[in-house]
Parts: C-alpha cells; structure tokens; sequence
C-alpha cells in the first residue's frame, strides 16, 4: 500500500469555509491518469490538482482534474496550489515572485504575494489570449438557466462563448433578482450541447446591480457546469478571466488597464472575491490575470493498494 499526502484549501476566500475547495497532492509521481480521475472523483471537489516535477525547466508540472474529467487550464486550482506550495514551504518565496507551472493550456505564470497580515496574494496570467466564439440564442440560455428572456442583458453581448484556455459561455443578466433565481434546466443545456457548445454557463451583473447589495464588488457571478460534475461553481477563476477579457474587448479603453472586484459563491452560502484585471493596447485584449487570497483547510493521506 502507497500514501499520498493531499492538502485542502479554500480558494479566493480570505476565511475557511468560504471560496472554493480545492485539494492538492503535492507529489503525485506515480499515479495515472485513471487514478487522478478517481482520486478527483473521490474528493468530488470541482477541481483537484496533481502537481509533479517540472518538464520544461519551469516550477512545476500540474493537472487538473473535475471530478468527471481532465481540464487543460483553470483558475482557482492554480491560485490554491501555488498558495499550498508556499504555505508549506515546498517552494521558497520573497517578498513578490513569480512561478511558473507546466499545464496542458501552456505555460502559466503566477505571481505570489506575501501580504502585511501574512496572508498570501496569488495572481495568474491565463495561458492564452482571450478568444471569443459562437453566440448562442438568448431564448435557449433562458430556457437552461430557467428565466425569461428579459431577464438577459443583450445590450453589450449576447450570450457568447470566451476562453482564455477553458470555454465558457457567458451571459450577462439585467439583476441581481435574475442571478439569484437562476436554476439549471438540464434538458435545455443538452440543446447547448447538441450545437457543439460546453454548456459551462457563466452569469454575471454589473456594478449598477451588484453594488445595491454589495458595493465593494463590480460584478457578482454564478457558474454552472453540471456535466463536468460541477452543478454549481463558487468561484470560476477561468471563467471570471475570460469575463474580464470580453468586458476589456467591449470597452471602448483603447490603452490601458481595467479592473474589476468580483463576488461569486454567494447564493451557495461560499462567498469568494476575485480580482480581475485585462490589459489592452491599441484597442486588442493582450493579457488577462485572475488573482486571490486562499486559506488552509487540513491535510491528511490518501491511500492506494
């Protein structure tokens, strides 16, 4: 019998309990694909992450896995492990550093932050450029998400699908009232699915809506993605960056930085806060970063005959 040490973290949450669950093996040398896809699945977090030695002379390896299914790319199982990493000391940091892990999306920097309180700042660069693809009839993505049409905001977007390495298809709603009454209709996602679109359904409101109950935030968020297990996401790191690439590719800032504080988790009793941020020059989206604070959980062993 084999042991794997695993940690459990919260990711963009500043209080345990709070974000997204993460769990980490931090030395997965040995295990296959098929045992990551049932170690993930045995956790039944949204993601889990698998981190081996680098290949390409950079920090590390990592794959990640739902519990259903290996991703390429996302955020919050970036941010949690590279704060697991440094909370542990399995890697060394300064006062700022950046790292870099090996993922099938690429290369993925992450600079870390050692905040006055002690708490640790981890920010990614996504691995890609934001990319925006096929739009998808509003009727259907209020049928999936069981509102009326008017529920959906179509003044800067209609329901599109963005990806800064993990597809999403992103909705912008006309309230807060809409957000919160949301509901997977799985019948609907499947006619999502049968055009050629992963239906991972990413809503968001604006600050005029969101700041009425949280006026720290710009936008509040809810992720769905019940057919890679995920019925419902706390905090989507991929996805809230592929959000700000779209706004950043809809303002009309030709140069420059935007930035953005995102709630999510908050109907699902997880509140998270995310930080946004996408640069443009000469009018193109050339960089996005998604960032946050994580908090330990527990650790523990896991054990394979």
């Amino acid at each position: 019998m084999k042991s794997y040490p695993y940690y459990i973290c919260d990711v963009f949450t500043d209080k345990r309990f709070g974000g997204n669950q993460l769990a980490v093996l931090p030395d997965a040398q040995g295990l296959t694909s098929e045992q990551m896809q049932q170690i993930a699945r045995e956790f039944n977090f949204p993601e889990s992450t698998f981190v081996f030695p680098a290949e390409r002379g950079n920090t590390r390896k990592v794959r990640i896995f739902t519990p259903s299914t290996e991703v390429p790319f996302a955020g919050h199982p970036n941010v949690g492990t590279a704060f697991l990493l440094v909370k542990t000391g399995l890697l060394d940091t300064q006062e700022l550093q950046t790292i870099i892990f090996e993922e099938k999306a690429g290369l993925v920097p992450i600079s870390i932050a050692q905040q006055a309180d002690g708490a640790i700042f981890c920010e990614l660069k996504a691995p890609e450029v934001v990319s925006l693809g096929q739009s998808i009839d509003a009727s259907l993505v209020a049928e999936a998400l069981s509102l009326n049409l008017d529920d959906i905001q179509l003044s800067t977007h209609q329901p599109i699908v963005a990806s800064v390495g993990l597809p999403f298809l992103i909705v912008e709603l006309m309230s807060l009232d809409a957000l919160a009454s949301a509901r997977a209709k799985l019948d609907a996602f499947e006619k999502i699915q049968a055009i050629g679109v992963t239906p991972d359904i990413h809503l968001y409101v604006k600050q005029d809506e969101a700041s009425k109950a949280e006026p720290q935030f710009d936008i509040q968020a809810r992720m769905f993605a019940p057919f890679d297990g995920v019925p419902e996401d706390p905090a989507t790191g991929s996805a809230n960056c592929a959000l700000a690439g779209l706004l950043a590719h809809y303002s009309s800032l030709q140069e420059g930085m935007l930035c953005w504080t995102i709630a999510q988790g908050v109907e699902m009793g997880r509140p998270s806060v995310l930080k946004a941020r996408a640069l443009k020059k000469g009018g193109q989206v050339i960089d996005t970063w998604i960032g946050g604070n994580s908090v330990l959980v527990s650790k523990g062993e896991l054990y394979l005959d």
